[in-house]
């Protein structure tokens, strides 16, 4: 790994402060042995609005894709102004659909990852109780080191 304990490091965002947090992490460890960062943010493509009424799926999913774009807009910015090397990347079409965690390691899988950094309260609201933090979901399946950032603890 040529000297650096970490060369390719995800961070998942969400555009959340925690998030943020996240990524001021991914700073803190790539910045002194230049590694690289990859900023991912994965469109939840399985939210269901049962109670909802009539509502179009392609307007929530276009809305989902243009919050990650800001998300990694700010990001990538964020990562610049830090002089950190970085990349962005949108997963629209997750690996493993209705499972972000899931999808969040198999991308970082994909790109070569060594190190995955993510915040343990995102936007997840209610469905964090019942169905389990996206955080948990990553550390219980994934196959390398992670870097978990709490939040603050204000309810989300």
């Amino acid at each position: 790994m040529s000297g650096a304990a970490y060369n390719k490091i995800v961070v998942a965002v969400d555009g959340s402060s925690t998030s943020g947090l996240a990524l001021e992490e991914a700073v803190k460890v790539a910045g002194p042995r230049g590694a690289t960062v990859l900023a991912l943010y994965v469109v939840d493509s399985a939210t269901p609005l049962f109670d909802a009424g009539f509502y179009d799926p392609s307007q929530v999913q276009k809305a989902f894709v243009e919050s990650g774009q800001r998300a990694l807009e700010d990001a990538a910015r964020h990562l610049a102004a830090a002089s950190v090397k970085h990349e962005t990347r949108l997963v629209s079409e997750a690996p493993v659909p209705g499972d972000i965690g899931a999808s969040i390691n198999e991308a970082a899988r994909q790109w070569g990852a060594d190190l995955l950094v993510i915040g343990t309260h995102g936007r997840r609201g209610v469905r964090r109780l019942v169905l389990g933090s996206v955080a948990e979901a990553v550390i219980r399946q994934s196959t390398m080191p992670v870097l978990l950032v709490r939040g603050e603890s204000a309810a989300d």
